[in-house]
């Protein structure tokens, strides 16, 4: 699995919620709306979720295991901090 495409959406307002991301993986398959989020140990992601009736959230789609998780959060993270560098637009 590669990912081909990150698009960011850096979040201006106070709170934890840093920016909103589009991952596209292989040209073929998109996720949208994965958050980064400011947490007590750093910036983590948060997978797209949804409020079950239960009150929970549920992820939608996830990664199956820990090092596919950790290489689309180190992918996603390096694009947020490149993102950061670049000019506002206006």
């Amino acid at each position: 699995m590669t990912i081909t495409d990150v698009r960011v959406r850096i979040i201006t307002k106070e709170g934890k919620m840093k920016a909103v991301v589009s991952i596209t993986i292989n040209d073929e398959f998109v996720v949208h709306d994965i958050k980064v989020i400011e947490g007590e140990k750093g910036l983590f992601i948060a997978m797209p979720s949804k409020k079950s009736a239960d009150g929970e959230y549920r992820d939608i789609a996830h990664p199956i295991n820990s090092g596919t998780r950790e290489m689309i959060q180190t992918t996603i993270l390096k694009a947020y901090e490149k993102a950061l560098l670049e000019p506002v637009e206006e």
